[in-house]
């Protein structure tokens, strides 16, 4: 699987960590930075993640702040992006199998290293099945189609 990476300053130490993982398993990334702690805008790493992901290029993104809620907001304001915070298990499961999300947003300030690499691994392993969800995520979308403008 190709997945695109992007953080803000409060985890570029957290996105080096699970991109190594990532790589580990076999998975292709591309990183699109942050590359230092300097202050950062987190809405344009996330922008320009959630295009590589619309544009084709990267099937999964991962999106890295403090607390992963502004890199969740700002993702899901771009059309055709599905994204939420998981920080456990079940979380995890559900954006994926009733929600069909292709970013994972995760908090540096929330999630120890060692668990984000357990999550990832899960992450990594499941998909959305068409089902039971498939017309809840067809209608997410199709309110979203209603305000592009």
């Amino acid at each position: 699987m190709k997945i695109v990476i992007g953080c803000d300053e409060a985890a570029y130490k957290l996105k080096e960590i699970l991109k190594k993982h990532i790589e580990g398993k076999g998975h292709e990334v591309i990183d699109i930075g942050v590359y230092d702690e300097e202050p950062s805008l987190y809405p344009d790493t996330a922008e320009k993640l959630c295009e590589e992901i619309t544009n084709g290029n990267c099937e999964r993104g991962l999106l890295l702040c403090g607390t992963g809620i502004g890199m969740a907001i700002t993702a899901n304001k771009v059309p055709g992006i599905r994204a939420a915070v998981a920080h456990d298990i079940f979380s995890l499961e559900r954006m994926i199998k009733s929600n069909n999300c292709q970013v994972l947003c995760m908090g540096a300030r929330i999630i120890a290293p060692q668990s984000a690499q357990l999550l990832i691994d899960r992450w990594l392993e499941i998909d959305f099945v068409d089902g039971p969800s498939t017309p809840k995520v067809e209608r997410i979308m199709e309110i979203e189609a209603q305000y592009k403008r």
